[in-house]
């Protein structure tokens, strides 16, 4: 009895120590007791830590900064962390003198678009995140309606005044108010015990602005030619390359493959989105069109039951096969609209060997993925407006037709 009782002692020993480092040597997928999805990485590219735009309408700049902090991680090996509301600031007096010329008659506010990004660094430089946090206003955080309001009003005021013409004045002030929430320019500071200015960090970090391209794949305007993308927030008429949907994803693949992660541009307000559940996903909502082993599970279902199922994120759903035609058709009627920018960072497989891809967000890390989520391939090629890539990951017979070299 001794004996056994020494054998069962330990056996208990061995599987409370044994078990944990069995554990520790196992395959590191993506997934977590509240998720029914079992992520396995296939690529997954270093990034600096997830950030917070918090109340601020700033996602085109937080990921762009994201997308470069990885270049850099991939070019220099080191980690920075580059100051977005520097662009912000910069961004904002750009805006508001194109939409004095303009007369009012284009969109103002916080948001923008990818290559507003790159233009703002071209013409401005960049700075890190210590030199300029953008936070003057009595705030921790970012929470911008504030300084939106007050910026509108401004620029509104200018346009509709009485008096025959505007004066050169006008943009001082404005710039007076950007100085006053958040901050003035840091023109020269140190980092890292060297003295830069904003140009001199830029280059010192060989950040080329030309390096980059945006791409997206929409048949109203001709495949391989460049258009304006017809957006609210495009204030600088920035132009893509168009490209067929087949060659859209081969690029993005091509990118991540290479160890270039990607610049997205998406709509995220469709009932497939869940930031708190960590997918993106567009359920095949057309019984005729699901496979016949799915078509008869869900012809048992009533259709407030197939509504349920579909969105719960309980289970893993079949979904819809993306074409270009369904494509065009989403953003033409604005089922697809100029949302939310993020950063691709590597794709996936579940259980199931469908793909997702990686992304990383800018609304802080409380969700189950720590602030990421996996949007799958279909959401990809029907929600996506644009990507930007490095244009050296463009495979060669697309770069020749889009006339890159």
């Amino acid at each position: 009895m001794k004996t056994h009782r020494l054998y069962i002692s330990c056996l208990l020993v061995c599987l409370i120590f044994v078990v944990p480092m069995l554990k520790g040597f196992s395959q590191p997928d993506e997934e977590t007791d509240s998720s029914i999805y079992q992520f396995k990485l296939v690529i997954d590219l270093p990034t600096s830590p997830v950030k917070d735009q918090y109340r601020s309408g700033t996602c085109w700049v937080f990921s762009g900064l994201s997308f470069l902090e990885s270049e850099l991680l991939r070019t220099t090996q080191k980690e920075y962390d580059l100051s977005e509301m520097y662009l912000v600031k910069k961004d904002y007096h750009a805006r508001a003198v194109d939409y004095v010329r303009w007369q009012g008659a284009k969109n103002f506010g916080g948001g923008a678009e990818s290559n507003n990004v790159f233009d703002r660094i071209r013409e401005s430089g960049i700075v890190p995140e210590t030199a300029f946090p953008g936070l003057n206003y009595g705030e921790k955080k970012h929470v911008h309606g504030e300084l939106d309001a007050i910026l509108a009003a401004y620029v509104d005021a200018v346009i509709k005044n009485e008096n025959n013409k505007i004066s050169p004045a006008w943009i001082k002030g404005f710039d007076g108010v950007l100085d006053a929430y958040l901050g003035a320019d840091p023109n020269t500071f140190s980092y890292n015990g060297e003295n830069y200015t904003p140009f001199s960090f830029r280059d010192g970090l060989k950040i080329n602005s030309d390096d980059y391209i945006e791409i997206s794949s929409f048949t109203h305007h001709p495949f391989y030619s460049q258009f304006v993308m017809e957006v609210p927030d495009n204030w600088s008429l920035g132009v893509v390359y168009n490209v067929p949907l087949n060659e859209f994803l081969e690029i993005a693949y091509a990118s991540l493959n290479k160890g270039y992660t990607i610049l997205w541009g998406s709509d995220v307000s469709e009932k497939g989105f869940s930031h708190r559940n960590g997918v993106a996903i567009v359920p095949q909502d057309e019984i005729a069109e699901m496979a016949d082993n799915e078509r008869l599970k869900w012809e048992k279902m009533s259709e407030k039951e197939r509504k349920e199922h579909l969105y719960n994120f309980k289970t893993i759903v079949p979904e819809k096969t993306i074409t270009q035609e369904l494509r065009q058709q989403a953003f033409d009627s604005y089922l697809t609209t100029d949302d939310h920018g993020m950063h691709i960072t590597g794709y996936a497989t579940d259980q199931n060997g469908t793909k997702y891809f990686k992304v990383k967000n800018s609304w802080n890390t409380d969700n189950i993925y720590k602030g990421y989520f996996y949007a799958s391939e279909s959401w990809f090629l029907y929600k996506t407006l644009s990507i930007v890539v490095h244009k050296d990951v463009v495979p060669k017979e697309i770069a020749q037709r889009l006339h890159l070299y």
